[in-house]
């Protein structure tokens, strides 16, 4: 049975028997604690935390799923993997034990024909918790598993929890006996190669204390609703299905090692080293193809680094198994072939994976010419001292400056026998994130602990906005924190988080900046609220502070935004719709939205693109968007079920999350877009539109930036002014500037040539008569002085050698001249191979004027060079290298 048959009937089954589909989530994890989604029940953890009431009491998904901690044993082992599917079915409050065992032996048992997977009865055995006497009692008794077959297992393999105070609960896991060609008998107890976990079922009906690990906490006492939440692996049921011996050699990824083995010639079964490299390479390529379908890019940070690094290890064991061109764009193209079936948006998005994908090779393949070449090195030199690690400040290098992810390099360090300073090189890490961070302030609440939100969310429900519509009107003060703290009441001056049961406020979201306004309560009390955000689902903040009198809970209030600042972010919001859709005719769909900020009169768009968008295309994208706006198209919001919303063509940005209800966005006949921000009503509002330019921010990702309304147009008349300044001075017309500039610089740059070779030639002039100058100290020629002042270094170190070369070379001399230039005090001083002999070295005299000058300096024995900060003392100085002179000689 193919993996896209067994998604098929878990959908189905569930559906059938009251369960809501619910498709799968991005990869993306909507949640500030994960950076990718890691297990199937992760969507719906609002549900089971009571952050937020579900809207169904019975959910079946099949979860896409990222897991990175093991990814050095990718390969190594046919049992870890980063990529995975998880079937789930789940109960809120709804089906409780029985219902959940049931289900699932009914699903696992009937058989194909019938629409269940057909597994045989006699072949499954039961875990579960040491105390769990009820689950016990229902498979032996309700389903009739034999008592032989159930076993009892501990809280480390058989009870659940978050790792935090929270939900948490027994488990009873399914397991399959594979046969003894796998191991020895006695159930999953005893050998879990041989009685593979396939289903875990987890009863959620307990609430879990303070404590660490898996088994060292305090069990607080019973939920008010007990929950479901059930995980099928549906790679280890494929296995099963289809007689494999291991989830390398199931449908999805044996095609992707197939293909590697095409490009490669090195086949699959042959030797442990190529089956390694090859498995990475199916596993990780599967998992790019899915990260980059649900919008990750490439980067240095986060879950862009996650997918760098499991790229770059595919290319690399591609490279390892004999590749030596380019390799992704069929491999993506396999995946993609394999995969779209279960996921239809792979083949929609298939140019833009495909563009991604080629682009972070392409950069690789540079970069792991040159990284090699400094590893190679950096290896070398650590053996022939005797080492065995390679310092850390090395693997800071290779990542900083070639892309090496810290596993490339312990994996090629190993394979030359050395180890890696690990903690040096996340040292470096940890010092380069701090130096970034330093000038960033912590805005958002997306790490602290939210528990008074959802208190507050429990008691007063969810804050109704109604800023589409109105921009004031009356409320109520339902939640109040000062300085982070719940409190009934908040006086003149305090730092406050407000809730209100309604606002017209809109919280910062979609890329759309927060309002900002006064709420006014009738005792007469005032809040200037400068932020507004959603800390939990549902809930709007409203942060600000108390201007006049005190506020409390439950005052009635009267809350009004700052109409301009909303109006010139619904311009620019508006703007931004138009710049993506412009963007999309323009460049392909490949050019999708990777994020946005819109704020008052200006706003940016990021979007994927592997190259820089040419200067011409630009100008036609603002040309498109400035016609958009004169066609007066009107603009509105309409809200529909999300199928519906695809079904339109409406465009929905990467790593958003959406409900079963969504709200369109549309402009007239040229933009539909999935949006909850707030925008203008006919395009003509906008006025202008000017993009300033676009840059990158990263691997396959652009950023344009641009000004829209008045801003636009102060911009545009700023320019005008500077442009009718130039045409004054060079006397001509705007359209002959460019050809005229670029003459008065070629002048330009011609005179500077020539005058700083008279200069020089002026310079070198003085030679002849410094060296009829020199010193004869107890038979060293010395040479001093300085010259004057704005002579550059090279100019000097020129006419310090120069005149050692015009004294015979049989005679030890030293050269030493000084100037000034931009205010600082340099000097080179020279030495002939006679005076080195005699003891006198350029370096060592130069440190002694240099030290003199305020500063200093160092070079080679024969040319040295200093400076310092102080010019009034250059004669010190020069006696302090005559001084030196003669002592040394």
């Amino acid at each position: 049975m193919e993996s896209a048959e067994i998604r098929r009937r878990w959908l189905s089954f569930f559906e059938e028997r009251g369960h809501t589909v619910v498709p799968s989530a991005s990869l993306i994890a909507d949640d500030p604690t994960l950076l990718l989604v890691p297990a199937g029940m992760v969507p719906f953890k609002p549900y089971f935390l009571g952050e937020v009431k579900p809207p169904f009491p019975r959910a079946a998904s099949v979860q896409k799923c990222v897991r990175t901690p093991d990814i050095e044993e990718v390969g190594k082992t046919t049992r870890h993997g980063t990529f995975f599917q998880m079937c789930g079915n789940f109960s809120f409050g709804d089906y409780f034990k029985e219902g959940a065992i049931k289900l699932a032996w009914e699903l696992l048992t009937t058989p194909v024909e019938h629409g269940g997977y057909g597994l045989e009865p006699e072949k499954l055995w039961i875990t579960v918790y040491q105390d769990d006497d009820e689950a016990e009692q229902i498979w032996r008794d309700v389903v009739g598993v034999p008592a032989e077959r159930i076993q009892r297992l501990g809280k480390k393999d058989n009870f659940w929890s978050m790792g935090v105070p929270g939900p948490c609960g027994p488990c009873s896991e399914i397991n399959y006996d594979r046969g003894p060609e796998f191991g020895v008998e006695g159930g999953p107890a005893v050998n879990d190669e041989r009685y593979v976990e396939i289903w875990n079922l987890v009863f959620m009906q307990y609430e879990r204390g303070q404590g660490i690990g898996k088994e060292d906490f305090e069990i607080l006492g019973d939920l008010p609703s007990k929950n479901i939440d059930t995980g099928l692996g549906m790679e280890r049921l494929a296995m099963i299905l289809q007689g494999v011996q291991n989830m390398y050699e199931t449908d999805t990824l044996k095609v992707v090692i197939d293909k590697a083995t095409e490009l490669t010639g090195v086949a699959y079964g042959k030797a442990h080293d190529s089956d390694v490299s090859l498995r990475v390479v199916a596993d990780h390529m599967r998992t790019s193809v899915m990260l980059i379908g649900d919008g990750v890019t490439p980067g240095n940070e986060g879950r862009g680094y996650v997918l760098r690094r499991i790229m770059r290890r595919a290319v690399r064991n591609m490279r390892l198994l004999g590749a030596t061109g380019p390799v992704v764009g069929e491999l993506v193209d396999t995946v993609i072939t394999t995969m779209g079936e279960q996921y239809p948006e792979l083949e929609t998005e298939r140019k833009r994976i495909e563009t991604v994908a080629l682009a972070e090779e392409a950069a690789f393949l540079k970069a792991l010419k040159g990284g090699t070449n400094i590893l190679d090195t950096a290896v070398t030199e650590t053996k022939a001292a005797g080492g065995t690690v390679l310092a850390g400040d090395k693997a800071f290098l290779l990542h900083d400056t070639w892309g090496f992810p810290i596993d490339l390099t312990l994996e090629m360090a190993a394979e030359q026998g050395l180890t890696v300073d690990e903690e040096g090189f996340r040292r470096l890490m940890k010092e380069q994130r701090e130096r970034a961070k330093a000038d960033a302030q912590a805005k958002k609440t997306g790490h602290a602990d939210v528990t008074s939100y959802r208190e507050i969310a429990d008691t007063a429900g969810a804050t109704e906005f109604t800023g589409y519509t109105n921009t004031e009107g009356e409320t109520t003060v339902v939640g109040l924190l000062v300085n982070g703290v719940p409190s009934p009441a908040a006086s003149e001056g305090d730092e406050v988080e407000v809730v209100l049961d309604r606002t017209p406020f809109y919280a910062e979201g979609g890329g759309q900046l927060a309002d900002h306004g006064r709420i006014r309560l009738h005792s007469g009390a005032v809040i200037e609220i400068r932020d507004v955000q959603q800390p939990v689902p549902g809930v709007s903040v409203h942060k600000g502070s108390v201007q006049v009198g005190e506020v409390t809970v439950g005052a009635t209030a009267y809350a009004a935004i700052d109409v301009r600042r909303r109006r010139a972010i619904a311009r620019a919001h508006s703007a931004t719709h138009l710049t993506h859709q412009a963007l999309r005719d323009a460049l392909g769909p490949t050019a999708a939205q990777a994020g946005s900020e819109n704020s008052p009169g200006r706003f940016r768009f990021d979007f994927g693109s592997p190259n820089a968008v040419p200067g011409a295309v630009l100008t036609d994208v603002e040309q498109k968007i400035n016609e958009v706006l004169s066609r007066e198209l009107d603009v509105h919001a309409e809200v529909m079920p999300i199928d519906e919303a695809k079904r339109q063509g409406a465009i929905a940005e990467f790593g958003e999350k959406y409900g079963e209800q969504v709200r369109v966005v549309t402009i007239g006949d040229f933009s539909k877009e999935l949006c909850g921000g707030t925008h203008v009503h006919n395009t003509a509002q906008l006025g202008l539109v000017k993009l300033l330019g676009e840059s990158s921010i990263g691997s396959g990702v652009r950023r344009i930036e641009a000004l829209v309304g008045v801003d636009a147009y102060n911009f545009l008349a700023r320019e005008h002014t500077v442009v009718a300044q130039l045409q004054e001075l060079v006397k001509g017309r705007a359209e002959e500037l460019p050809e005229k500039i670029s003459t008065m610089l070629g002048k330009l740059k011609d005179a500077e040539k020539e005058i700083e070779k008279f200069r020089a030639e002026k310079v070198l002039q003085a030679a002849a008569g410094l060296v009829d100058s020199a010193r004869d100290i107890r038979g060293v020629a010395l040479v001093t002085g300085q010259v004057p002042d704005g002579t550059g270094a090279d100019d000097l170190r020129k006419l310090v050698l120069d005149v050692r070369g015009r004294i015979p070379s049989d005679r030890p001399a030293v050269v030493a001249l000084f100037t000034t230039a931009n205010g600082k005090p340099l000097t080179v001083i020279a030495t002939n191979e006679a005076a080195r002999e005699r003891g006198l070295k350029a370096g060592e005299l130069v440190r002694t004027a240099a030290k003199t000058l305020g500063g200093g300096g160092g070079g080679k024995p024969d040319v040295a060079q200093g400076g310092g900060q102080n010019p009034q003392a250059v004669g010190e100085a020069i006696e302090a290298v005559e001084r030196q002179v003669v002592e040394t000689v």
